[in-house]
């Protein structure tokens, strides 16, 4: 991908961002039409991936540029609603000296909760005993996955002390690959339950994918130099304080869970944005990454990214989280704008996609710091609500930046003083 062509994107009008994408990626006519039409999710497709549909709902659709990860240049699908989180990315990334991954294999745990055992750890220890024979039925299920490298790994297991007494739990740990892999590990459990309870002499209550993916995590890693930083703020804040600033207020979110569930909402932001847009399980990355939160720390909620000086002084950002996403199979089959999405990115497999995820939710996490210890989170929300309110206002394309601007600069953003703006444009251009 050449980043160049993607310069000052933002100043461009929607048609020549359509045709810079196109061009870029070698997009089809028919992919060029997605970008176009107003309902890209054909009905007969929503029918097939949720139940009682009689529509389909639209988000809009951006690109996060300035990403170098691992040395390679991406241009980052982003799909949601909430004003400026595209452009804090982007402005993030094009700051920082690019990121740096690491990424896990791609294994996620399947549990088996077994009930109505005596004596539970001996039972425990003799399923455990049978590891071997277990994980030789459950690598039937699946022989595409096996193919390609998959499979069944190995079987854990712990006693659970509940309420209602000693619990048996089983976790069977199964490499995905570039799948999510929750069809692939529920058959899986399914299918070996009849021997673990012939084993254990009692029954099988539960039999499901957990999302807390502890051993399918993602790091990514940057620098924000002190120089890039003050450069930012043009000289009004010296980068030293911007960075102490940062620092300061990573290290309350350590101390306090109400400021580090923000703290981690601003992760999720750009993480979300993109798990959407490649059709992948939100829900379910959020729950394994907020819970994760608290495993990791035993408990105690805690901030996902850290931050702290160098021996230059520069602000390092590093962020460690579980990625539960997936390249191939569900949601991307269905909606053609998940597969365009991840044509852009040009991944080639999840751990690459993860890698991405990863560096995303620390630019989003830096940027967000940033603005709420310099210019207030809601500097950058407003420009957008002022190019909206100019719109609702009657503004055409070519007054909506300029109407934006001048409610920001009279610090009045409503829909009347829009009005009074456009009307001073207008009156101006007939007299000229």
């Amino acid at each position: 991908m050449d980043s160049k062509k993607f310069e000052g994107f933002y100043k461009k009008t929607i048609k020549e961002r359509q045709e810079i994408l196109a061009k870029e990626f070698s997009l089809t006519e028919e992919e060029k039409k997605l970008l176009t039409t107003e309902t890209n999710l054909p009905i007969s497709n929503a029918d097939k991936m949720i139940e009682n549909v009689v529509g389909t709902y639209s988000l809009p659709f951006g690109v996060a540029t300035n990403f170098v990860i691992d040395k390679k240049e991406y241009l980052i699908p982003f799909v949601l609603e909430e004003p400026s989180v595209v452009a804090a990315a982007s402005n993030a990334a094009k700051l920082s000296n690019g990121f740096i991954t690491k990424t896990d294999e791609p294994i996620m745990i399947g549990q088996i909760m077994i009930t109505g055992t005596q004596n539970p750890e001996i039972v425990l220890k003799k399923i455990l005993e049978s590891k071997k024979e277990i994980l030789k039925e459950a690598e039937k299920v699946d022989s595409v996955l096996t193919k390609f490298g998959g499979g069944p790994r190995d079987l854990k297991g712990e006693i659970l002390n509940t309420p209602t007494g000693k619990i048996i739990e089983l976790q069977l740990l199964v490499d995905v690959r570039d799948a999510m892999g929750a069809n692939a590990i529920n058959t899986m459990t399914e299918k070996i339950t009849p021997i673990i309870e012939k084993i254990s002499g009692g029954k099988a209550l539960m039999r499901i994918i957990s999302n807390l993916a502890i051993y399918r995590k993602a790091q990514a890693k940057t620098i924000w130099t002190k120089q890039k930083l003050e450069e930012s703020t043009k000289g009004k804040i010296k980068g030293e304080e911007i960075i102490d600033r940062i620092i300061q207020a990573y290290e309350i979110a350590v101390s306090s869970p109400f400021r580090a569930a923000t703290h981690n909402k601003g992760i999720m932001n750009g993480i979300d944005s993109l798990t959407i847009a490649t059709g992948n399980d939100f829900r379910g990355v959020e729950a394994g990454i907020h819970s994760y939160a608290a495993y990791k720390e035993k408990g105690k909620y805690s901030p996902l990214t850290k931050y702290y000086k160098n021996e230059n002084g520069d602000l390092v950002g590093e962020i460690e989280l579980p990625i539960t996403l997936a390249t191939i199979g569900g949601t991307a089959k269905l909606n053609p704008m998940a597969s365009l999405s991840l044509k852009i990115l040009g991944v080639k497999n999840s751990k690459e996609l993860a890698s991405i995820a990863a560096s995303v939710g620390l630019a989003q996490n830096f940027a967000a710091l940033r603005a709420i210890v310099t210019t207030g989170i809601q500097a950058g929300h407003m420009k957008l609500h002022a190019r909206a309110l100019a719109t609702q206002a009657g503004a055409k394309e070519n007054e909506i930046e300029q109407v934006a601007e001048e409610m920001i600069n009279s610090k009045e953003i409503n829909q009347a003083n829009a009005e009074k703006i456009i009307k001073k444009i207008r009156d101006k251009s007939l007299n000229n």
